[in-house]
């Protein structure tokens, strides 16, 4: 896969981290930072897709009874 350069500006703590990470891992710095963006893109990208997803069911009118929601926070808010 071909790969492109970005570069960005980090505190010298965070640049700190990374190398004792990568050399725990043994991987390069380069490594270490594209795995942390991989699971960073991976997450909001889940998120923005529920949010899409949600807002597409409510713009259908699909919502969940009042019933169901005091149901539910009823159960949460009980003393255990």
């Amino acid at each position: 896969m071909a790969k492109d350069t970005v570069t960005v500006r980090v505190e010298q703590g965070l640049r700190e981290s990374l190398d004792a990470i990568a050399e725990a891992t043994n991987l390069d710095r380069s490594g270490v930072i594209n795995e942390a963006l991989i699971a960073y893109v991976e997450i909001y990208q889940w998120q923005v897709d529920h949010i899409r997803e949600g807002l597409k069911q409510a713009d259908a009118g699909e919502f969940v009874t009042e019933g169901k929601v005091k149901k539910v926070l009823s159960r949460l808010t009980a003393k255990r």
